[in-house]
């Protein structure tokens, strides 16, 4: 009877993380949509960066609900394969970002201000939603790290907007969009160094 009980108790815990998952990963694959266009029409180094950051962050989502419910090592698998995908959008962002070095247009900050808003509202949804599973297991908990980024990149991009209206200048856009790939990396190079220990160690099921 306990067995069962038990059984049912993890049942259920997996269907709310589910349910989590499938709703944050909605939020960030609208939220990528609209701020790709609008980094692309007004010309936003972190516009671009923070909506990769949306749509790496719905990959990894799509990652963690295929993992979920699967081995501990589908798990780690599944972590090791994001700290992967962090780590290519984060050196797509700095390639793009030192391009931008080399352009002088200045992006619209009151356009940036507007969506950097929006994404902010969206992401802090998500972080609420995955907080209480972030000490879960390793899936979970690199997939609350995704989410505490992208509050900390939609904060830079709001405050790159407000320089960049004070300033007139694009550097503070392109800096912005510098940090974000760091973030990135360094994110990036912890899930990995976590996932590839656990991945080294004994195959449990």
């Amino acid at each position: 009877m306990r067995d069962c009980c038990d059984h049912h108790h993890v049942e259920l815990l997996a269907a709310r993380r589910r349910r989590v998952l499938v709703a944050v990963f909605a939020i960030n694959a609208g939220m990528f949509a609209g701020e790709f266009g609008a980094g692309l029409l007004i010309g936003s180094t972190a516009l671009l960066g923070d909506s990769l950051d949306m749509l790496g962050d719905a990959l990894v989502y799509g990652f963690s609900l295929y993992a979920l419910g699967r081995s501990t090592r589908w798990g780690n698998g599944a972590a090791l394969l994001k700290g992967i995908v962090m780590a290519g959008f984060g050196l797509f962002v700095l390639a793009h970002a030192l391009i931008q070095v080399s352009r002088e247009a200045v992006p619209v900050s009151a356009a940036m201000a507007a969506v950097a808003v929006l994404a902010l509202a969206a992401n802090t949804a998500c972080f609420g939603l995955l907080y209480r599973y972030r000490a879960a297991d390793l899936n979970m908990r690199s997939t609350w790290l995704c989410s505490r980024n992208d509050l900390i990149a939609n904060a830079g991009v709001l405050a790159a907007a407000g320089a960049v209206q004070v300033t007139g200048s694009a550097w503070p856009d392109i800096l912005v969009g510098l940090a974000i790939a760091a973030l990135f990396l360094v994110t990036s190079f912890g899930v990995l160094r976590e996932s590839s220990a656990a991945l080294a160690g004994p195959t449990r099921r």
